[in-house]
């Protein structure tokens, strides 16, 4: 462990699995304490299946295997009370908070904007973009509070740069999480803290990697599997990979989090293996 963010507090959204996992366990391995927060619970909309307590636990335990301490709680990012609760106690347990990593999020699609019924579209909303903002809104003031400056990292995605069909209510909350991103790195720098997004391609998690994603793909299959998505999903990268790990975007996070990038905000940063030039 070189200890990059050692003796800090990172608060992460959607710990449970996934990527929000695999950034709290990065960041335990470079000595950073863990505020942990994911929903736990299937939400209206979204076709797969969701994390569990037993996931989030599972994170519990994968932190402290690191010799790290970590306060989780089962909240979702878009009850502003249950989140300010959550990081008042979890700050109020660690001491101090330093770091944000607003990773939560869902992924539904398969109809164009014109045809999307208005609740699919509103719980993208709310859970990607609204919950994104209130992530912030709750975490900001510890910041301040402890005088030191700070980093807060927005998960955003490729759908944040660029358009995709079939995906509009997606790429409208990822392009808005890029301007909460820009407005939170012009109205905090003189407090040197550092806001920042991170743009993931397709990501190993349970997110992408399920039948709702296959079948989006492969319309053309009555039952597509992985192996009928990847050469898909490939060809909408530079280098040949049809998606990245977790532990890709960890690392970009966790560079984005400690003091490496200590003059670096405002930034839009993709980990897509290319997705971007195409």
């Amino acid at each position: 462990m070189s200890e990059r963010v050692a003796g800090k507090v990172a608060f992460i959204t959607g710990a449970a699995r996934g990527q929000g996992r695999s950034h709290a366990v990065r960041l335990a391995q470079e000595g950073a304490d863990i505020i942990a927060v994911d929903i736990c619970r299937r939400l209206d909309n979204v076709p797969y299946p969701p994390a569990t307590p037993e996931d989030l636990a599972e994170t519990v335990a994968l932190v402290e295997k690191e010799d790290r301490r970590i306060v989780s709680a089962q909240v979702d990012v878009r009850d502003l009370d249950a989140m300010r609760a959550a990081v008042d106690g979890g700050v109020q347990q660690l001491g101090r908070l330093d770091i944000v990593v607003a990773n939560a999020g869902i992924g539904t699609g398969g109809s164009t904007l014109t045809d999307m019924e208005q609740p699919i579209w509103q719980e993208m909303i709310d859970v990607n973009l609204t919950g994104v903002w209130l992530s912030t809104k709750v975490a900001i003031p510890h910041i301040l509070a402890g005088g030191r400056g700070g980093s807060i990292v927005l998960t955003s995605s490729v759908g944040g740069m660029k358009a995709y069909p079939h995906t509009g209510h997606y790429v409208a909350a990822k392009h808005g999480v890029v301007g909460v991103m820009r407005c939170l790195a012009v109205e905090l720098a003189h407090h040197n803290i550092r806001v920042n997004s991170v743009h993931p391609t397709q990501v190993n998690t349970p997110m992408v990697m399920n039948d709702a994603t296959f079948r989006m793909f492969r319309p053309d299959l009555e039952n597509p599997g992985i192996d009928d998505f990847a050469p898909l999903s490939q060809m909408a990268h530079m280098l040949p990979v049809p998606w990245v790990e977790p532990e890709d975007i960890s690392n970009a996070v966790l560079f984005l989090a400690s003091d490496e990038s200590r003059y670096i905000t405002g930034i839009t940063l993709p980990v897509d293996a290319g997705s971007l030039l195409k």
